[in-house]
């Protein structure tokens, strides 16, 4: 029977106690996967895999300013069906090909809008558009997720509200597990939100294609079923700078509406991904799929690689002739560092520049003689700055800094993401892209696809990273960590700056501000470079560290930061992750556990056949005393092999896999 007829939407026409309902159905090319879409009164959407509901009917529908609610008896046109069965290539990500396989249907609603609807076999999504003349408002969204059960949930709670304003946050958050039901009132949460639908099965939700528009937070929806719904920020009235050195760009007052937006458009994409088993959470492409395609022509310039970073080891060098610190000779030290371990670039933090004015470098640095530098040593500079800054300079500082060769910004202190603040990092990414600059979005909410649109944009922070270990004693961080790959990083990649040289357990940690420590082990910090999707990936610690551990940092330095390949080994949603990437011909394997010590066998059999050499980093047998304890061997191994590897309380492994010459 042609496949085709067998995911066919079906239009049909339901009497109910309002009148006549017009419902539209549409199948995953697999079947598993059913969506609803149904217009009454109000217009709902529904899902169900296999046996069980995933989302119970849930109310959608846009408000714009005059008052008009798209959603209320609403009236179907048409609804034009198709199967797309494609692929497209990703150069700066964790495979070099994403198949794009979905069906779809276009429904068409009296009154100039509708919705597109997507079913994948790991998830569906659906998005408005407007056919409208001119500018419109969209007073509000109405946005839910109603479920039929009180299932738990991993929620990411906004905590660190910035001055009052509810939507200000660096989106730096740590996951409660509750019932949905045990939401906190007139709190929010962010995205991506996970959901345990019980035996295996998992929801989380996600937007995508996040353009001129506000970025979806999650809050309690005090309906009937358990659930949530999306709350959005409206647009921004007064503004000031505030905050931390008076470097965020706060709002003091907001307007009424969320977005005054063209009339003729796509709005972002509202999507679920479903998964059997925690595993395939480690590998999904649902944004990326979703995602606009690049508007850069040539790619060819953008640069992904590994950084020395300053700021999280306080400039702290030792054995030097200088006083360490934000000056030339410094930077130099780190070039030098970085030349010698074949790592791209080097990050210029906070401090070479007048903090609200990144055109007036401070005398200490000579930029220009650190860009001469690093090219005579094959190392590229990366300046900081504060959004503000960049954005109140951006056509001189982009113009400026890129003659004298700057390849790249990071871009920090955004920590917004209403439509403004979203509409200006497009902004950023294109002028950026003009002047061939590579950009590192931090103080940023998750990313939603643009790093597809622009792939100028090599990371984004959106997550609490390894930062935080300076100052917080009291946070779970193996626990945290072996959860963001499951929930974070669906969104896409995280700068989560790993590769602390001093590893802490859990008794003997403490925040330290120039001797920052980890928790956990070390080869639970090398496995984060395998296990963290990063094009633009850190090297947190200090050169004089690295350079004590000269072993570990040449083993750093070999692993790539983008692959050809993924694949999910194992894992389960806070306790432990294993990923295998696969680069031309080497794989490298990472894996990391929380406090709990448990031990993994990787099954070498997606290996083609013949003989490798595996290059292995496991914890010590003394690592739950000191947490640096660790060993280094090589085998040599075989697709028919197996390697059972235990990992320390807060442990990790990671494997670097050769083809034998």
């Amino acid at each position: 029977m042609n496949r085709f007829f067998l995911n066919a939407i079906l239009l049909m026409f339901v009497s109910t106690t309002v009148g006549i309902a017009q419902v539209i159905y549409i199948k995953s090319p697999n079947g598993k996967i059913d969506m609803a879409l149904e217009s009454g009164a109000k217009i709902t959407w529904s899902v169900k895999y296999e046996n069980t509901e995933v989302i119970a009917p849930s109310a959608i529908s846009l408000t714009l300013g005059n008052g008009v609610v798209l959603g209320n008896n609403a009236k179907v046109i048409s609804a034009k069906k198709s199967t797309v069965n494609d692929s497209f290539a990703t150069p700066f990500y964790k495979k070099k090909t994403v198949v794009d396989d979905y069906n779809q249907v276009i429904v068409n609603f009296k009154g100039n809008f509708g919705l597109i609807l997507r079913a994948y076999n790991d998830g569906v999504a659906y998005r408005f558009f407007t056919t409208k003349k001119g500018q419109i408002t969209i007073e509000s969204e109405e946005t839910n997720f109603d479920f039929n059960k009180d299932y738990k949930a991993f929620i990411p709670y906004v905590r660190d509200l910035r001055e009052k304003d509810m939507y200000t946050s660096a989106f730096e958050v740590m996951y409660d597990e509750k019932p949905l039901s045990k939401f906190v009132k007139d709190s929010l949460a962010i995205t991506p939100f996970l959901i345990d639908l019980g035996n295996g099965k998992k929801v989380a939700i996600l937007e995508a294609d996040l353009e001129d528009y506000p970025g979806m937070f999650l809050t309690k929806n005090n309906g009937a079923n358990p659930g949530l719904k999306g709350v959005y920020a409206h647009y921004p009235k007064e503004e000031r700078l505030g905050g931390f050195n008076k470097m965020n760009y706060m709002v003091a007052k907001r307007e009424s509406y969320v977005a005054k937006t063209n009339g003729s458009r796509n709005f972002p994409w509202r999507a679920i991904v479903i998964s059997e088993n925690d595993k395939d959470l480690l590998n999904n492409d649902m944004v990326q799929r979703l995602a606009t395609p690049s508007r850069i022509a040539d790619v060819n310039w953008i640069k992904p690689g590994k950084v020395a970073w300053d700021w999280w080891n306080d400039w702290n060098i030792s054995k030097v002739d200088f006083k360490a610190g934000i000056n030339t000779e410094t930077y130099k030290y780190y070039i030098d560092f970085a030349s010698k371990n074949h790592i791209e670039y080097v990050v210029i933090d906070e401090g070479w520049s007048e903090e609200t004015n990144m055109l007036k470098i401070v005398p200490n640095m000579d930029i220009e003689e650190l860009i001469s530098y690093g090219k005579q040593k094959n190392v590229a500079i990366i300046l900081w700055a504060s959004w503000y800054a960049v954005n109140h300079v951006l056509d001189d500082a982009f113009s400026q800094y890129s003659k004298m060769g700057v390849k790249g910004f990071k871009i920090d202190f955004i920590d917004r993401d209403d439509q403004k603040m979203v509409k200006s990092l497009y902004d950023i990414a294109k002028k950026a892209a003009s002047y061939q600059l590579i950009i590192d979005y931090h103080g940023m909410y998750k990313p939603t696809g643009i790093q597809r649109t622009y792939p100028n944009i090599v990371n984004f922070e959106g997550v609490k990273g390894l930062e935080n270990a300076k100052w917080t004693s009291n946070d779970d961080m193996p626990k945290y960590e072996t959860s963001i790959p499951f929930i974070r990083m669906l969104a896409g990649p995280m700068d989560y700056t790993p590769g602390a040289m001093r590893n802490a357990t859990r008794a003997d940690f403490r925040p330290s501000n120039s001797l920052p420590m980890s928790q956990g082990t070390r080869c639970h910090q090398l496995g984060m470079y395998v296990v963290y999707e990063a094009p633009l990936q850190m090297l947190a610690d200090s050169p004089t560290a690295y350079m004590k551990e000269q072993e570990s940092t040449s083993f750093i330095s070999q692993i790539p930061t983008t692959f050809d390949e993924t694949i999910a080994l194992d894992g389960k949603v806070g306790e432990y992750v294993a990923i295998a990437r696969r680069k031309e011909d080497k794989w490298f394997i990472g894996g990391l556990t929380n406090w709990s010590s448990r031990e993994m066998t990787i099954d070498f059999s997606f290996l083609d056949k013949g003989t490798y050499s595996a290059e292995i980093f496991k914890d010590g047998i003394n690592a739950n005393k000191d947490a640096t304890d660790y060993k280094r061997e090589i085998v040599n191994v075989t697709n028919t092999d197996k390697l059972t590897v235990n990992m320390a309380n807060g442990g990790g492994f990671a494997i670097i896999i050769s083809p034998e010459k």
